[in-house]
């Protein structure tokens, strides 16, 4: 398959008007593949004659993919999956809600040392002693329990906009920051019962087997991830515990699982957003909460600075993203803005800051 070098902007055009209805969905799995780039170059071939389009990612360890699939192309795409002895099992998280933004406009498969990076040891410890998993019913059960503790293991950004009533939400930026500090900081709740989750599951089954490896005794974790959650909840008529949107890793940013809004507003911290969006410009497109009024106040820029820069000629603006690009390890580091007030983590006596 020849990859699909055009701008992205044109891609994207494309894909918005051609009319075709799309399954959203995502899965992992942890297996032995003995040559990701072969794996790499197989899928290239068979998934981009589906027309899929996605993230995914390949490695000795397995594979993580989110992506989509054209619905006329679903019993195809599904039947190569079974077709292969390590994906036969695999179970699909299909997206909770699709809206009118479609999820991915390219098909983006790279092979890497881990599927998630962790920055763990794999050899240090024993990767496959994971948790015991847990449904819907329990997670809420363990919610309501006051000898348990639930930690979100996303990170800061993500459990700013949702999360379950009473988490602990650590304030990080990456999932290594908080496999990192995670074992001292929560070292009090090494004797009660943990429930971990997150998007999928993904991250859970690492971290649940690195805090058993830390001395944490009774480890489980949310099957499926919020994802899995918020079908079960509506399958089975389970009362929905959690609080606002699951973000996602694609161009939808965000899908509805409970009906409150939880977070504010980057840019004037007064009015309740949990929208994302990019900043316009392009030297920037840093992620942002923002509310109707400071969008349209703003045109969709995340600063007045940045504003002025897009006025500024062409030859002027790349010179501008080279000198950006040369700051990135001090002050461009981080590509969000972070609320001062950090309101996310108030709501609860429970929640703490790493």
């Amino acid at each position: 398959m020849k990859r699909d070098l055009r701008p992205r902007a044109e891609r994207k055009r494309e894909v918005q008007q051609d009319g075709i209805e799309r399954v959203t969905f995502s899965f992992y799995k942890y297996v032995k593949i003995a040559d990701p780039k072969a794996l790499q170059k197989e899928l290239y071939e068979k998934w981009g004659e589906l027309g899929c389009f996605g993230r995914i990612y390949v490695a000795t360890e397995g594979i993580n993919a989110q992506m989509n699939c054209p619905k006329a192309h679903w019993d195809r795409f599904d039947a190569y999956m079974k077709s292969k002895p390590e994906f036969a099992d695999i179970p699909y998280k299909i997206a909770v809600e699709e809206g009118d933004i479609v999820s991915f406009y390219k098909l983006t498969i790279k092979v890497r040392k881990k599927i998630v990076a962790d920055g763990l040891d794999d050899d240090s410890f024993d990767v496959t002693d994971t948790g015991a998993y847990l449904t819907a019913e329990e997670m809420n059960a363990y919610i309501e329990d006051p000898d348990a503790v639930v930690i979100d293991m996303r990170n800061a950004y993500e459990s700013e906009v949702g999360h379950f009533e009473g988490a602990i939400c650590p304030d990080v930026e990456t999932f290594r920051e908080e496999l990192a500090k995670i074992p001292q900081t929560l070292r009090v709740h090494k004797n009660k019962k943990v429930a971990l989750y997150c998007t999928g599951g993904i991250r859970c089954e690492k971290a649940s087997a690195w805090l058993k490896h830390n001395g944490f005794r009774d480890v489980r974790h949310l099957k499926g991830g919020i994802i899995d959650y918020a079908h079960q909840v509506r399958q089975k008529g389970l009362e929905n515990k959690f609080k606002g949107k699951n973000f996602v890793f694609d161009e939808r940013l965000g899908e509805r699982i409970g009906d409150e809004i939880i977070s504010y507003c980057h840019l004037c911290e007064k009015r309740k957003s949990d929208t994302h969006h990019h900043c316009k410009y392009a030297p920037c497109h840093v992620l942002f909460l923002g509310c109707e009024h400071c969008m349209e106040k703003r045109k969709g820029y995340c600063s007045y600075a940045c504003m002025a820069l897009s006025h500024l000629p062409t030859k002027l603006q790349k010179m501008h993203a080279r000198w950006r690009s040369s700051q990135h390890k001090t002050q461009f580091k981080k590509n969000r803005l972070r609320s001062r007030k950090k309101v996310y983590l108030s709501d609860t006596e429970q929640k703490v800051s790493t």
